[in-house]
């Protein structure tokens, strides 16, 4: 009998939202044409278009001529990171970034520093805290162009500094860019950034959505070839019907996002503490106070992370281990190398709206006999 699926890798993608799904297929409808011609159809997808961007700007509280949709979040991250460096070129050249930014910065990071740019990599504690008084220091160098701060670590669920670190950056006249993709709609947006990503999937949306808000009065030059789309900021036509989707379920997620942060809390809390006490050689990972309220990140001695990823998969579970955007590199996470901690067995779970207490309490009893399977069939025993 093959178990019941329990999905547990919100923080990858959640699983669609109702008013997703239900504004998909409306605007498949009526949002099919190109906004920017003049007809009747192309002015009701321009509606649909504009109504979307204002929906979303007012759920993250910033002006709708301040934010553009872009293809996905990566392609977010890169236009922020590029597109800041590019605009602040007469500045500087160095991009100061947190040693825990999500691998999309750091190849964005890699590109600069390959065209004749530096970067400068800010430490984090066990915790995968950020140091601030490094990345003071970082950001008052000189010729510094740009500041990446993600805004919660999307391995380990560390929330970040956000707010001391802009006020840091405001000191030395350097903008800061947020990676906000685990956060937005699921805690409050924090201030004094200049530039912030977001991406659909992470909140319930469909796949393919991303948000870039450049603040007024920020130095931000698009690092594409010219387009007149989306103000510029981002080529191409945007895929409307997925558009009107994420702007939706942006808000409803929103409007959830304190009952659903006060409902998982206590699942993560249990997650935490049962496995902590339940399974030999474990370290749980991640700030245990200053954390997002549905991911919870724990490592485990003598343990294949892809055999155990394999083996909780053949029990009905899903979730990710590693590093979440290079595990197919088979390389240790770099997070949890930055936070200096263990990385063997690594089992990053993050819950969503859909997760029940009974899905927890289901994984929290089977876990400690799959990892016990798995050491013996290593030679691993008497643990």
């Amino acid at each position: 009998m093959i178990p019941s699926p329990v999905y547990l890798d919100a923080a990858t993608a959640a699983p669609l939202h109702p008013v997703a799904r239900q504004a998909l297929l409306a605007a498949l409808d009526d949002g099919w044409a190109d906004p920017d011609r003049l007809y009747a159809s192309a002015r009701r997808a321009r509606q649909l278009l504009d109504a979307a961007r204002e929906a979303a700007a007012d759920t993250l509280g910033v002006r709708p001529d301040e934010l553009s949709f872009t293809a996905n979040g990566t392609t977010a991250a890169h236009s922020a990171v590029l597109g800041g460096l590019a605009g602040r070129r007469r500045a500087g050249t160095v991009l100061v970034h947190s040693a825990i930014e999500h691998s999309a910065v750091l190849h964005a990071a890699e590109r600069h520093v390959a065209g004749g740019g530096a970067a400068s990599e800010v430490p984090v504690d066990r915790l995968g805290r950020l140091d601030l008084d490094a990345w003071s220091r970082a950001v008052a160098g000189p010729g510094v162009a740009l500041a990446a701060l993600i805004a919660a670590s999307h391995e380990v669920g560390t929330v970040q500094p956000v707010e001391a670190a802009a006020a840091a950056c405001a000191d030395a006249g350097v903008p800061l860019y947020v990676d906000a993709a685990q956060t937005v709609a699921r805690m409050p947006v924090p201030a004094g950034w200049s530039v912030l990503t977001a991406s659909a999937r992470k909140w319930g949306g469909p796949p393919g959505v991303g948000l870039l808000v450049v603040r007024k009065g920020t130095r931000w030059e698009s690092p594409w070839p010219a387009d007149e789309r989306e103000a510029g900021r981002v080529p191409g036509t945007v895929n409307l019907p997925a558009v009107v989707a994420a702007a939706a379920s942006l808000r409803a997620a929103a409007a959830d996002a304190a009952a659903e942060a006060a409902r998982l809390a206590p699942l993560v809390d249990r997650i935490r503490a049962r496995v902590a006490a339940e399974v030999p050689d474990v370290e749980v990972v991640g700030d245990p106070e200053r954390r997002l309220p549905h991911l919870v990140t724990f490592s485990c001695l003598y343990v294949d992370g892809e055999a155990l990823l394999h083996a909780l998969d053949r029990r009905g579970f899903a979730v990710s281990s590693g590093s979440s955007c290079t595990s197919s590199t088979l390389r240790p996470s770099h997070v949890l190398e930055a936070m200096g901690v263990l990385s063997h067995g690594n089992v990053r779970v993050s819950l969503h709206r859909g997760t029940t207490e009974a899905d927890v309490e289901r994984f929290l009893a089977e876990l400690p006999g799959i990892i016990a399977d798995l050491r013996a069939q290593a030679g691993v025993v008497g643990l």
